[in-house]
């Protein structure tokens, strides 16, 4: 069983920045891929970012040059650090941990960005 938990979210202005966490524990395999989703009002949950064990990461076309996600594998712990934040980057933000195809979801945490 793996349990994973976000924290970070809040109230934030355009143009500023927030750093979301996100802690895994529990039978966590030396490999396993880790991603943060977010599913703005509305709409349908879509991919933020993700990283590998070994650093390769991926990022929405949304969110290049303003969010950095990395990763502390002897925590096992994801970050995202979100900069430039702009209104349509309001979601709640849930991370996503692969290990071995089974998929395990935190709860979310919202993020609201004020213009």
């Amino acid at each position: 069983q793996v349990q994973v938990v976000e924290s970070g979210g809040g109230l934030e202005q355009a143009g500023g920045s927030l750093r979301l966490s996100c802690v895994a524990s529990g039978s966590i395999f030396s490999f396993n891929i880790m991603r943060w989703y977010r599913q703005p009002p509305g709409k349908q949950r879509e991919l933020v970012a993700g990283i590998t064990t070994g650093g390769a990461t991926n990022y929405a076309d949304s969110v290049k040059g303003r969010f950095t996600i990395s990763r502390d594998n002897a925590k096992n712990t994801v970050y995202l650090q979100m900069n430039s934040l702009k209104p349509e980057d309001t979601a709640v933000y849930y991370c996503n941990v692969v290990i071995n195809s089974w998929n395990y979801w935190g709860q979310g945490t919202q993020v609201t960005v004020s213009s």
